[in-house]
């Protein structure tokens, strides 16, 4: 029954808030260990909206060297002017051509084409430099849509990662899933820079957003586990702020690697650095406890007491011994008590608007009429003072007025932005980045809410559900 392995968590929860209090709330071993687990989030911007950087749009036309049979010492520009449509504009279709005829030259060029069909023999890119995911695999006319569906099946990835990873998490530990999914994340990632079609890529980008999904999943509980209840938040937002850091580091990125097999490399590869993490990265105290492993859960808790130099008295070490375990939790207790049932639909509504908003901005980074790079760096600019924001705002106003406002003003940007003139790009931005501020800081405030809500036996569990309500929300465009 959830009631009783609620009432368990209680008993343990009290002691083990004393041992918190007394190895330090918030001292260097969990200074350390937000560290550790904020590190990797450097590179989950990346993961999320990098491929927006790799599908700008160039200018291209339809693949017409069979006059060139014919014509051989035809100008670039005479070849397209035979065997190119113009639009309305007076430029050249991108999409569409003239059929190809057995004609001579000299007929082509007296008679002139009329016929038109779709570009059936490929397509040119004069201007391109750099591979890049549009270029090399032509995602563009009616392959276009390909590219917002790999968002799309990404998307899917990390649901299936959240009902992988989240009861994982609660069964085998934080750490384990936390490295695995570092690994899957990190090998996949630079696979993907050597797959030679599109479909591949796809697949592969799935698979890693199925590690994305367990990494986001465990950093939640390892960050507030660690540290004292009034440190939470701050554990959370420090976290958070890395993800901002990280937006920034994608700007910088993204401008100055155009090929975007070597841009997915320096976007992926830098984890194999935290290799290290298999000896230093600790379980959760707080999780091993509720299991019933004292023994580990003391070994940890000393080497942090040690690291803070502190001294838990024995007594308070021996109060552990001949606990009950706590029965596993899953998504259906989630539904089995009326008041979770309440709190867990209630956040269900707020990750999805805030997933929303926050993907829709972000992964639309090339629809506000400036310079997508500068416009990546503003988002991750104002991602940083909206999760510093959040813990002064968190704790002067509480957590359920503060998410109700950030909710409504990104609602409300957005809304407004649909009644702007596109050619006010400027005004777009500016309203798009105030969006963004406040969909940052609703994010964050939904991850301390969760964090605070749900018990330690169904956190992880809670985290599945949330991601499987958010995803629907994080479709590009």
């Amino acid at each position: 029954m959830l009631h009783s392995s609620l009432a368990t968590e209680v008993v343990t929860m009290v002691e083990f808030g004393d041992l918190i209090s007394a190895v330090g709330e918030f001292g260097l071993y969990q200074k350390l260990v937000v560290l550790w687990i904020s590190l990797p989030l450097l590179l989950n911007p990346f993961q999320m909206v990098g491929q927006v950087f790799m599908v700008v749009d160039v200018t291209h036309y339809c693949n017409t060297d069979w006059i060139r049979a014919v014509g051989p010492n035809l100008t670039e520009e005479e070849q397209l002017n035979l065997t190119l449509p113009r639009d309305a504009n007076g430029d050249y279709e991108q999409c569409i051509m003239y059929k190809p005829v057995e004609w001579d030259l000299n007929t082509i060029v007296e008679y002139g084409l009329n016929d038109t069909q779709k570009c059936s023999n490929g397509w040119v890119y004069p201007t391109a430099q750099q591979p890049s995911l549009l270029t090399e695999f032509d995602l563009v006319c009616d392959r276009k849509d390909l590219s917002d569906i790999s968002q799309s099946i990404y998307m899917v990835g990390l649901l299936i990662g959240s009902i992988i990873f989240g009861p994982l998490s609660d069964r085998i530990g934080r750490r384990p899933v936390l490295l695995i999914s570092l690994l899957g994340q990190t090998l996949f990632g630079v696979a993907i820079a050597f797959l030679p079609n599109f479909t591949l890529y796809i697949v592969f980008r799935c698979i890693m957003a199925t590690a994305v999904s367990g990494i986001l999943i465990t950093t939640l509980p390892l960050a507030t586990e660690w540290v004292g209840v009034s440190y939470r938040p701050i554990a959370v937002l420090v976290s958070h702020s890395f993800l901002a850091a990280g937006a920034m580091v994608l700007a910088g990125l993204s401008y100055g690697i155009r090929n975007w097999r070597l841009l997915q490399i320096a976007g992926s590869a830098p984890v194999f650095v935290l290799f290290f993490y298999y000896w230093v990265l600790p379980e959760s105290a707080r999780w091993l406890v509720t299991k019933g492993k004292i023994e580990e859960a003391k070994k940890y808790l000393k080497k942090a007491a040690s690291i803070n130099k502190r001294t838990i008295p024995p007594e308070m070490l021996d109060q552990l011994k001949g606990e009950t375990q706590t029965k596993s939790g899953s998504i259906l207790d989630l539904l089995r008590k009326k008041h979770l049932l309440k709190v867990t639909l209630v956040m269900m509504c707020a990750w999805f608007m805030g997933s929303l908003v926050y993907y829709g901005l972000s992964l639309n980074v090339t629809g506000f009429g400036l310079d997508i790079y500068l416009t990546q760096l503003a988002f991750g600019v104002v991602e940083l003072p909206a999760r510093i924001c959040c813990i002064y705002l968190l704790q002067w106003f509480g957590r359920k007025k503060v998410q109700a406002v950030l909710l409504l003003l990104a609602g409300l940007m957005c809304l407004i932005i649909v009644g702007i003139p596109e050619d006010q790009a400027v005004a777009i931005t500016v309203l798009a980045v105030i969006g963004k501020f406040a969909a940052c800081a609703s994010f964050s405030t939904s991850y301390v809410y969760s964090a605070e809500l749900f018990p330690t036996v169904i956190r992880a569990a809670w985290g599945c559900a949330q991601w499987r309500h958010a995803w629907q929300g994080s479709s590009p465009r």
